[in-house]
This record gives C-alpha cells, sequence and structure tokens, in this order.
C-alpha cells in the first residue's frame, strides 16, 4: 500500500488514535495529561476529544483539582463501546467471561458440557449463558477468544491435534466464525495461561520466562521478548512427550495423555504417587483431585509432617527433570508452575523443583508458583480478546 501523505486529515486521525491508545492503556486522563504526553498542544488535545467524544468512544468521568482556575475534566473511554468473550473449554467444564473494552471483567460463568463437546453447540451455549447474566446482547460482543487444549496452527488458527477432544479438529474455527458472525481466535490454553501471568500474574516485569502448566495434561507456555512462542507447525510447549530419564519413549503421540513426561508428572501419575504416601484427593476428574492431593501434602508439609515432605520432593524431583530440559534450552531465568497441580503445590513444590533443578542442570531459574488463583486460561483468553478488540478500533481511528 502507498504510503498517505501528511495531509491534515491524516495528522488528524494519527492524533486521535494516539489519545486513545493512552486512555486505553494508562486509564482515565485530563486534557492536560494527554498533551504532557503526546506532546500536542493543549488547543489539539481539546479538538481530538471533541471528535472521540462525538463518535461514543470517549467520555467525562469526572473532574480534577489542579490547584489556580477550575478543576479540569477527566476524559476515559467509555466502557461500552465494545464487548468480548473468553472462553476455556475443557473436557469436563467450559467457562466463559465478557469483558468491556476497559478491560472490566462483566460476568464469568461455568457450563457443564453434559458429555457432549460440539464445539458449535457448547460454544453457543456457553455465550448465551454468559450475556443473560452479563445482561448484554450476543451481537454486541466484537471478538471471541477460545482456549484449548491441543495444538493449534500458527498459519491458519485452526486446531490440529486436541487427543482428549476429538469434537475439536480442523474445520472448528471456520465453523466457530460463521455462527457467531464475529471474529474468533483458538489459542493453546497454557499460551494464555502464561499471557495472564505475564500480564497480571507472577511474571510481571519478566520479557522472557516460562509457563509450565502441570495438570491433566502437561504443557509449556515459553515467552521470549514478550511473546509466545510457538513453533512452526504451533507444537512448541507440548512437553508431555519429552523423553526425560524414567520415563521412557512413547511412540502413540495421537493417543490420549501420553508420553515419557506425561507418565511421570500428569496427574494421574500424580495420584499415584499421591496414594502412596496417603493422600487421596477424594472424588472428582483426575487434574481436580491429583491438585487436591497435592494440596493436603502441601499443607501436611507445612505442618511439619514427614509424609508430606517426602511426596514434594518425590514430585519435585520429577518435574525438575522436565524443567532441566526446558532451561538448557531456553535458559529462561523464571519457570512459573501453573496448572492445578502447580498451583496447589505452591512456594513448597516450587522451592524444591529450583533446588533438584540446580542439582542436575547448569541454568538454574528462579521457580515460582502461580498467582492466579482461579481461571488463568479464562483471563488470558478475555486478555487477548481485549487487545483484539483494541487493535480494531483504534484501526478504524487512525493509520497503523
Amino acid at each position: 500500500m502507498e504510503p498517505r501523505p501528511a495531509t491534515p486529515s491524516l495528522l488528524r486521525e494519527l492524533n486521535d488514535r494516539t489519545a486513545l491508545e493512552l486512555l486505553l492503556t494508562r486509564g482515565p486522563m485530563t486534557r492536560a495529561q494527554i498533551g504532557e504526553h503526546t506532546g500536542l498542544s493543549k488547543v489539539t488535545a481539546a479538538q481530538l476529544l471533541v471528535r472521540l467524544e462525538d463518535r461514543g468512544l470517549v467520555q467525562i468521568t469526572g473532574t480534577q483539582s489542579g490547584g489556580r482556575g477550575p478543576n479540569a475534566a477527566v476524559y476515559a473511554v467509555v466502557p461500552s463501546s465494545a464487548y468480548v468473550a473468553g472462553l476455556h473449554v475443557e473436557a469436563d467444564v467450559v467457562s466463559a467471561g465478557v469483558a468491556d473494552i476497559t478491560g472490566q471483567v462483566i460476568k464469568v460463568i461455568a457450563v457443564d458440557p453434559n458429555g457432549s463437546l460440539d464445539p458449535l453447540a457448547l460454544v453457543h451455549k456457553a455465550v448465551s449463558k454468559v450475556c443473560r447474566a452479563a445482561d448484554i446482547e450476543v451481537d454486541r460482543l466484537r471478538s471471541f477468544v477460545i482456549g484449548s487444549p491441543g495444538v493449534v496452527d500458527p498459519l491458519s488458527g485452526d486446531i490440529r491435534l486436541a487427543v482428549n477432544m476429538p469434537e475439536w479438529h480442523e474445520g472448528v474455527l471456520d465453523a466457530l466464525r460463521n455462527d457467531l458472525g464475529r471474529p474468533v481466535i483458538i489459542e493453546n490454553d497454557a499460551n494464555l495461561a502464561a499471557m495472564a501471568e505475564h500480564a497480571v500474574g507472577a511474571a510481571q516485569g519478566f520479557s522472557d520466562f516460562a509457563l509450565v502448566w502441570i495438570d491433566m495434561g502437561l504443557g509449556l507456555a515459553a515467552v521470549l521478548g514478550g511473546k509466545v512462542h510457538k513453533g512452526v507447525a504451533g507444537a512448541a510447549g507440548e512437553i508431555g512427550y519429552l523423553p526425560v530419564p524414567r520415563g521412557g519413549v512413547s511412540e502413540n503421540v495421537r493417543g490420549p495423555l501420553t508420553g515419557a513426561f506425561q507418565s511421570m508428572a500428569g496427574a494421574a501419575a500424580v495420584l499415584r504417587l499421591a496414594a502412596d504416601f496417603g493422600f487421596s484427593g477424594g472424588t472428582g476428574t483426575d487434574g481436580a483431585v491429583a491438585a487436591k492431593a497435592v494440596s493436603d501434602a502441601a499443607a501436611d508439609a507445612a505442618a511439619g509432617g514427614t509424609k508430606g515432605q517426602e511426596f514434594l520432593d518425590e514430585l519435585a524431583s520429577r518435574v525438575a527433570h522436565g524443567v532441566a530440559a526446558i532451561s538448557v534450552v531456553l535458559d529462561p531465568g523464571l519457570v512459573v508452575l501453573g496448572g492445578g497441580v502447580g498451583l496447589a503445590g505452591g512456594t513448597g513444590l516450587a522451592d524444591r523443583v529450583a533446588a533438584a533443578v540446580g542439582r542436575i542442570c547448569p541454568a538454574t531459574p528462579r521457580v515460582v508458583p502461580s498467582t492466579l488463583k482461579s481461571g488463568p486460561v479464562l483471563r488470558g483468553a478475555m486478555l487477548a480478546a481485549v487487545d483484539a478488540v483494541r487493535q480494531e478500533l483504534l484501526a478504524s481511528v487512525g493509520p497503523t
């Protein structure tokens, strides 16, 4: 595309875009503050705010005392100028949330699939339910981001492999876009959890880190230079298949929850190990039960219990083999343990993993548990959806 000449209309568009982006990222500001951050004069700042107000994108939300003279009006983005939806699809539950363009979460709900994971029906049901709960019409949603386990093709954006959810396969993305009539993005669940950790969790301020997801399955999100590394085929992070010591090598890469590292540290393996030390975790799905067992063991260890300490030592030794393999390749500096098991293990597990990695690996990352206590994948999906709709809105205001 040919570059546009610097006409007065182009300059106005650039100024409008810059001011709107500032209000989206920094929050409410006065006209003078916008001028200070952009270098624009008060007159120019006042003119662009009028234009943004006329478009229904900006509104006055209050006043701020500036000393002498009248109080200054405070401007903010109109929250209802755009709404988005994020979803986290799992085999046993689907979580959905609605947020506005400021990133404010309005409502979050959960839907029981009742044994059916038909993508169109399930997403439609979850979106309808969360919109009713939020009192927002479905057609006001402008972007959807869906978190899913498995491999997502980085070029097409479609699901390539989701071994424990066979209904989610190639062709699902186009079907969802046609059904919803809006932009839809499908993203790997661990990648979305890492986005949430980077924005509001344990990895704030880190441009390089690794999220190791320990739950029903195992996953890795490698964030390098502030961006998730997905690999050529989108399979970066499928660490369940790591050929680690004691785990053997699985050649059934399309079987459900297979792989050497998976056999050592996935939920089923964690449950077997917990049972050996007398921690059952109760009833429920494997991921939730494993997390409860680990939580009980961590509490026992914190209280001085020998069984809990021995269990965490063994689990940490297993997890450390995977973290060490990741660290000698990426040397991320920070490793966040996420997923139900990683969160339940807390600092007791994280500290033991760090110590074990230090014994077998020249790269010694800091290891910490996730600080996002609930719904990190859904949180990441909503953050990604908000970012997508912001870029769309900014493009409509001015050139990129």
